[in-house]
Parts: C-alpha cells; sequence; structure tokens
C-alpha cells in the first residue's frame, strides 16, 4: 500500500562524483547542479543553481559523462567520474559530503 507521504517525498537524485564535483541530476524535472569540492564553504554556498538539461549520456568503460545542455545536443558539458587511482586527476580519495549536505543542496 503507497501512502500519501510516500508519494508525495522528493525522488532522490542521481549522484555522480567527478575530481572537482558532485553532481546532482533531478531526474523528474531535468534538472542538474553542482557542488563544488575542496572550498571551505557549506555545500549550499558551494553549489550552482539549478540548471535544465536535455539528456545525460554514460560512458561505463571510461567513466565520462556528457550532459547536453540544449535538444539539439550541440551544448555540452563533459566530465569524468572520479575513481581510485584516477586517471584523471591522479587522485586516491575523493572529498565527501554527508547527506544532510547533500540533501540541503538537492532541495533548494
Amino acid at each position: 500500500m503507497i501512502t500519501e507521504v510516500e508519494t508525495s517525498a522528493p525522488e532522490a537524485p542521481l549522484v555522480l562524483e567527478s575530481c572537482h564535483s558532485t553532481w546532482l541530476f533531478d531526474t523528474d524535472r531535468m534538472r542538474f547542479r553542482r557542488i563544488l569540492k575542496g572550498l571551505d564553504l557549506d555545500a549550499r554556498n558551494a553549489s550552482t543553481a539549478w540548471r535544465p538539461y536535455f539528456g545525460l549520456e554514460l560512458d561505463p568503460v571510461s567513466e565520462s559523462f556528457v550532459v547536453l545542455l540544449n535538444p539539439e545536443g550541440t551544448r555540452l558539458l563533459r566530465s569524468w567520474r572520479h575513481v581510485n587511482h584516477c586517471p584523471q586527476c591522479g587522485g586516491e580519495a575523493t572529498a565527501e559530503l554527508s547527506v544532510d549536505e547533500l540533501r540541503s543542496a538537492s532541495f533548494g
């Protein structure tokens, strides 16, 4: 049985970690935002505004992803997921954000 609370709760965003940002994708509303890493700010002040997107392409082999910023796909952002022994940044670990920080940035 589905209760009213369950249906009105916002869906958790799709979260992708890159070397310098945590990317949040609200797939229901087709919008995204980034939380910048490595800044001495709280997550709300270190995040971008929500922006619309028109597609998200994930490449599991290269760990790259592409965010389409317009319907034609002529404007895009490309990044790579941060992984252990990361070939993009040479780093071993990524900065962590608490669930509360993600929640604050996600639904703000």
